[in-house]
């Protein structure tokens, strides 16, 4: 097969909205010349002239949470348990118990960049985009999500920015086996300026994150802060988001990646950062 690789991934950045302020990942950059007095610690007997044109290594250190970056998140940063709809609630999954299975299947891609930021996408509005492209979803395949958001990386207004999936969306893709979700936004419920607005004018609480807390139903995973959904078409690619197997954690960050036969599709120019 030609295959073609798209990179859905953003980068790991400094100075670059990407989350809000006090979860923004920092990263210390350190250079070749910057680490030779380490270097000579490990080796004894050696000096900063035994290394050619006085280099050891380059090195970064990151200050970051595991939702930094493109990132799979597990059923247990949802909710401490779930599965409840599939009989008895259970413990939920830590990242590093998520089936790898999941994170390699054929993907579906659900254009909803025309809705308007803070949108909640129903479960008919799910049905009707999936008939628009002619396919039925079949269990594991991962739902990809485009919104304006996606066009918004590196904008103040990322964070804000897309629409979100809802409850009722999201158990009808769950109901139908789907197990791995994602979007090219912050979050994959609404921004949560928008929430705040919709609880502040309605009173119900119950929109509070409303997507998310289905895997206490269901339990499933999704990535968020995915990137290039523009370029892939509305199916017959695959989709590799294995996570950093981080112990008990509830998310892993992952290089996600769209695999496809090029020969079958014409495929855009992918944006770049």
């Amino acid at each position: 097969m030609n295959r073609h690789l798209v990179d859905l991934s953003i980068y790991l950045e400094n100075d670059v909205l990407s989350d809000p302020p006090p979860l923004a990942p920092r990263i210390r950059y350190m250079s070749h010349h910057e680490t030779v007095d380490e270097f000579v610690s490990l080796l004894p007997g050696t000096t900063r002239e035994d290394f050619p044109d006085g280099e050891a290594a380059a090195v970064e250190w990151v200050t970051m949470t595991t939702h930094s970056g493109t990132h799979l998140d597990a059923p247990y940063h949802f909710h401490s348990t779930m599965d409840a709809k599939l009989g008895q609630p259970r413990p939920s999954m830590t990242i590093d118990q998520v089936p790898l299975e999941w994170c390699f299947q054929p993907g579906v891609k659900l254009d909803f960049r025309h809705l308007p930021d803070g949108h909640v996408v129903g479960a008919a509005e799910v049905e009707a985009e999936l008939a628009r492209i002619g396919h039925e979803l079949s269990p594991l395949e991962i739902v990809l999500v485009n919104t304006r958001a996606g066009r918004r990386y590196g904008s103040a207004d990322y964070v804000d920015a897309g629409c979100g999936m809802g409850y009722e969306a999201t158990m009808y893709l769950l109901e139908r086996g789907v197990r791995l979700t994602g979007t090219d936004a912050w979050s994959w419920d609404a921004p949560f300026s928008h929430t705040a607005a919709d609880i502040a004018r309605t009173g119900d609480k119950s929109l509070i994150w409303e997507g998310h807390k289905a895997g206490r139903h269901i339990g499933y995973c999704h990535l968020e802060k995915l990137h290039n959904l523009e370029a892939l078409p509305p199916s017959g690619f695959y989709v590799s988001c294995f996570p950093h197997k981080v112990r008990g954690a509830s998310a892993g960050w992952t290089r996600a990646v769209a695999i496809f036969d090029a020969a079958l599709f014409a495929v855009p120019e992918a944006k770049q950062s």
